[in-house]
């Protein structure tokens, strides 16, 4: 699909194939023109990813990424989440999570709800219950990582979707 002109099966009827919109190019190459940043974070994604469960990080990392809207990052956590483990429905239902908690355990909704007070700073900071509900789940050095979790993939995501990066390309674990 690189050259954003191949037809895919869509649900059509008669079993028929219906073009799908053609792939945007990227904006930049930001990762080749400022190498050196590039480079940084990679080693802080590296070190922010310590200690924190695979699986959890997947989903702080998608639910960032819907937040953000940054399509690539979509496409390369979610494949990363399904090579880790985590179920379709799971994935599908974290857009709606205060509907769907039942699907995650209250560690999760923690992470995922401190996930969007980090991302979504509206009120300029992040609430002191929600801080404490994320406090009661991870000892301080886990929090602490956390957050940094956090905070990198908010960073990826403004890479992401300033560039206009392409999502669909991605294979699971390529930048692991």
């Amino acid at each position: 699909m690189s050259d954003g002109t191949t037809t895919r099966a869509a649900g059509t009827a008669g079993g028929e194939s219906a073009p799908y919109a053609p792939e945007h190019p990227p904006r930049l190459d930001w990762a080749r023109l400022a190498p050196d940043v590039h480079r940084a974070m990679v080693r802080l994604d590296a070190a922010a990813r310590q200690g924190v469960d695979p699986v959890l990080l997947e989903l702080v990392k998608i639910r960032a990424s819907q937040l953000n809207r940054c399509a690539f990052c979509l496409d390369m956590h979610t494949k990363d989440a399904l090579a880790a483990g985590e179920s379709v429905e799971r994935i599908v239902q974290l857009a709606a999570w205060e509907e769907s908690r039942h699907f995650y355990t209250e560690r999760e909704i923690a992470a995922v709800e401190l996930t969007e007070a980090v991302t979504v700073l509206t009120d300029g900071f992040v609430p002191d219950e929600v801080y404490r509900r994320a406090a009661r789940h991870f000892d301080e050095a886990g929090l602490a990582r956390l957050i940094a979790a956090i905070t990198v993939i908010n960073a990826w995501n403004r890479f992401g979707v300033t560039c206009r990066m392409v999502p669909g390309h991605y294979r699971a674990g390529e930048h692991a």
